[in-house]
């Protein structure tokens, strides 16, 4: 397998939707089994859910290049309506009492959105990067913190590369999505005492 597959793969299977979807009702089962697993699906479907049907629907229409809106300018309509989708999530999680985890999670993507948003409207810093520092955080709140964290870490360095590797991202580019990734998510969980 070639390194640019490898990529690719790397860079379709690490995207930031299916992290977005994936993640909420994983972690809600760990934190509070199943009942906290439908709260992660609710928090997925919005947070996730809506963003990929809008650009789904925008690479359908030719309005966007791919899913991974690698043209910038193109980024802005999907952005908006992701920070939207977010901010729904998190005022539905709030009003229905769901687990303060869970609301905390939310909340750190909304973060995530406040500082990456505005960079990427004038220097294309990498969502993908952000998005899977931030995952990991979360999974070590649920999961055994060193070895995740460790785990975490080289699985952030390979979405890094493969950005790179596929000139989507410069280094910078990759390493600034990781460390905004890492400290709104950081930042937020703390301030939730989570």
């Amino acid at each position: 397998m070639t390194a640019d597959l490898v990529a690719r793969k790397v860079t379709n299977l690490l995207a930031p939707q299916v992290l977005v979807i994936a993640m909420p009702p994983l972690v809600g089962l760990l934190a509070h089994g199943w009942t906290g697993a439908a709260w992660g699906l609710l928090a997925s479907a919005l947070c996730g859910g809506v963003p990929a049907l809008v650009i789904a629907s925008g690479v359908r229409a030719g309005r966007l290049d791919s899913h991974h809106i690698v043209d910038r300018t193109r980024r802005t309509g999907p952005l908006i309506s992701a920070v939207a989708a977010v901010l729904a999530a998190l005022v539905l999680l709030i009003l229905l009492d769901a687990p303060v985890l869970l609301t905390a999670t939310v909340t750190a993507m909304l973060a995530a959105l406040a500082v990456t948003v505005p960079i990427t409207l004038r220097w294309k810093i990498s969502f993908h990067a952000a998005v899977c520092a931030g995952t990991v955080v979360v999974l070590a709140h649920v999961l055994p913190p060193a070895p995740t964290a460790l785990a975490g870490a080289l699985v952030v360095a390979l979405v890094c590369w493969a950005r790179v590797r596929l000139t989507h991202h410069t280094t910078a580019q990759v390493l600034a999505g990781a460390a905004a990734g890492l400290l709104t998510t950081l930042g937020t969980l703390t301030a939730f005492g989570v």
